[in-house]
């Protein structure tokens, strides 16, 4: 593979950040704002398909949209101060950049908020594209040439898949090895501190 043409994308929650803290508070600020129970254990255990569908665990269905966009105008203020970075992400950043290749994230989560959790780290990707799920990472996947996508769902597999591109799990977030392999993940790391070597030797 010739360096110039590396290009690696990334799933954000529980790939390249920990925001369990951070969803845990804005779940909360919204539960006392709404007065509907919220059991924020379970939603931070389950992390990575798109916002409604948690929110609809906890609302009526009419309720859904206006509380999806409710919960993303109180993100900021209570999300993005408790989230740090997964081990391992600034590393692996830096070691596709070193090999002269590209960085790009690929969430679910809404896109501005995305772009304030990584600003705020000082975690700089070349690109960030938001309000992609699963098979729909493809998309962005594709326009950019990624040819290695990293991410902690069985969902970011199948968009690895979708877009062929080599999927690299990581063990980080909800799903364990067993189910990211059984997705169809040609590897699966502990966490993105592994990823530095084995970019070396994929590369």
């Amino acid at each position: 593979m010739a360096t110039h043409a590396l290009t690696v994308g990334f799933d954000l929650d529980m790939t390249i950040i920990d925001s369990r803290p951070g969803i845990a508070a804005a779940f909360v600020a919204l539960s006392e704002e709404t007065g509907a129970f919220i059991d924020t254990d379970l939603v931070v255990s389950r992390l990575g398909p798109p916002l409604a569908q948690e929110i609809a665990h906890w609302f009526p269905a009419a309720d859904v949209a206006a509380m999806t966009d409710r919960y993303r105008e109180i993100y900021p203020d209570y999300a993005i101060g408790p989230t740090l970075a997964m081990p391992g992400a600034r590393e692996s950043i830096e070691a596709i950049r070193a090999l002269g290749g590209r960085t790009m994230v690929v969430t679910a989560k809404y896109e501005p908020n995305a772009k304030l959790h990584l600003a705020h780290l000082g975690i700089e990707p070349d690109v960030t594209v938001g309000d992609l799920w699963a098979e729909a990472k493809a998309q962005a996947l594709r326009e950019h040439g990624a040819g290695v996508y990293v991410g902690d769902h069985t969902g970011d597999v199948r968009g690895a898949r979708a877009a062929d591109a080599c999927s690299v799990g990581v063990t980080t977030g909800p799903c364990d090895e067993a189910e990211l392999r059984a997705a169809g993940a040609d590897v699966v790391l502990s966490s993105l501190t592994e990823f530095p070597a084995w970019l070396e030797t994929y590369v």
